[in-house]
């Protein structure tokens, strides 16, 4: 099974980098090595059926690109975890260097009043269009339904059969030395193997005698031997232990991955009955912790969500696993004003409104529907007038407006950002080049580090800038 075409053919290289995984960082990656290093073979494997799915569904299929947050330190504080480490790659290419990108490119964008940057088209299928023509243009060898199985340091290991065969059979790959060409025209293989139920074992290490870097040899997913000089891993988060498989057997550790980005489940029939309603500025907060934010909050069919909702379980990721999703939440749903200021408001309408229902006089800007459900849970009755609203009535509600307290039972990830917290340890990784401390020639981009941002364009961000930097990288000899 050969390599599916997708661009045209690019000048024949001695050297190669290979991109794995065909998301956002290593998009990116590959175009500015390729731009950067035009004699450069570059190729991107993706072992999917489409490049770009995240970018697809991001934003609601209008891809959130990145957040108008146009300052470096500024930019680093909206990631609960790796922020510290993004200050530097933020310096050399940040969210005004991605609008640029884009729209020298002919993308522009627009920015929202919350600060989130969409494509004036409101299509996420113009930032896949632009990002696979301009790797086409750059000549980007992209590869689909291609993956990554095993990766070696190039003349480490040989590779045996699997199920028994007798050591005869062993079948050794050695790999054709630089220039070596690419792999170019539909079916047609490199260095295929006679035997593809196969496992890597060690062998004497060897050089390569282009760079003085041992390079890399990779097992893909077709049964084929592919070799590199540099090699990029962007294969996303790690939601399952085989996802970073790859970065530990080159010699990485993982931090422990948990969902980052989700929203919270909460059976109170009164609440899923209100789904759809959103409020544009509420609080939250979990009692006992120090989590605590402010933001637009959607009610669902199973609980809460939103902006504000998504931060916290952002910031909160590692608190709350440890907490198995179980926890009190605490709803302020009038924030903008104190205690004081909502005990004058409702005495207020009892005194210009007396024979009016207390149900029927929501304080603005809550709703109708919300106004009503708060009050009854707040043990109002609904025949209840202003006039007749006892002492301890009011406090309930004022109590109800102002701290609604919820049992959490559980989570759904968000469907527009799949975010783990969790990944390649940043401590293993040079952020001026993304190169791995550990193994020389392997660089990592995008989410497969221990890096995640809140909501608003900020994880794009970081697979922009982190693939920028690695792509210049990997361009140098």
């Amino acid at each position: 099974m050969g390599f599916k075409e997708h661009s045209t053919r690019p000048p024949m290289s001695s050297r190669r980098v290979i991109v794995a995984g065909g998301g956002a960082a290593g998009f990116f990656a590959a175009i500015t090595c390729a731009e950067a290093a035009p004699g450069t073979g570059v190729v991107l494997l993706e072992k999917g059926p489409q490049f770009l799915s995240k970018v697809r569904i991001s934003g609601g299929g209008r891809c959130n690109v990145t957040h108008a947050c146009f300052d470096a330190r500024e930019l680093a504080a909206r990631f609960p975890r790796g922020g510290q480490a993004l200050i530097g790659p933020f310096q050399r290419f940040q969210a005004r260097d991605t609008v640029e990108w884009f729209e020298s490119r002919g993308v522009k964008l627009k920015t929202e009043e919350d600060g989130r940057m969409f494509p004036v088209s409101d299509l996420s299928q113009t930032i896949i269009d632009c990002l696979i023509n301009v790797a086409k243009k750059a000549g980007v060898k992209l590869v689909t339904n291609c993956g990554v199985e095993e990766v070696r340091r190039a003349g480490r290991r040989t590779f045996e059969p699997r199920n028994g065969l007798d050591a005869e059979r062993k079948i050794e790959q050695p790999l054709p030395p630089h220039p070596n060409p690419l792999p170019w025209g539909e079916g047609e293989p490199l260095a295929v193997l006679e035997e593809k139920s196969g496992s890597f074992v060690s062998e004497p290490t060897s050089k390569s005698q282009t760079s003085g870097r041992e390079g890399f040899e990779l097992k893909l997913s077709n049964g084929e031997i592919l070799d590199c000089e540099r090699l990029l891993l962007a294969t996303g988060g790690c939601r399952t232990a085989a996802m970073g498989r790859l970065a530990e057997s080159l010699g990485h550790s993982l931090e422990p991955s948990v969902p980052s980005l989700f929203t919270f489940h909460i059976e109170v029939p009164w609440l899923r009955s209100l789904a759809g309603v959103s409020v544009e500025d509420a609080e939250v907060m979990v009692p006992g912790t120090k989590l605590r934010e402010r933001g637009p909050l959607l009610v669902t069919h199973w609980g809460l969500s939103g902006p504000v909702i998504l931060r916290l379980s952002a910031w909160g990721a590692r608190e709350l696993h440890g907490l198995n999703y179980k926890f009190s939440l605490l709803v302020n749903w009038l924030p903008v004003l104190d205690e004081d200021a909502v005990v004058d408001e409702l005495n207020r309408r009892r005194k210009e409104q007396p024979a009016r229902l207390v149900v029927n006089g929501p304080i603005p800007p809550l709703g109708a529907r919300l106004w009503e459900q708060l009050v009854l849970a707040s043990g109002v009755e609904g025949e209840t007038r202003w006039a007749e609203l006892s002492r301890t009535g009011q406090h309930g509600l004022v109590q109800q407006l102002r701290r609604t307290e919820f049992a959490v039972t559980g989570k759904s990830l968000n469907k527009e950002e799949f975010v783990t917290c969790g990944g390649v340890k940043l401590s293993e990784v040079n952020f001026k080049t993304m190169e791995s401390r550990n193994c020389p020639g392997l660089h990592f981009a995008g989410e497969l580090l221990d890096i995640d941002g809140i909501t608003g364009g900020f994880n794009f961000q970081s697979a922009w800038t982190t693939g920028w930097i690695a792509g210049k990288a990997m361009a140098e000899d």
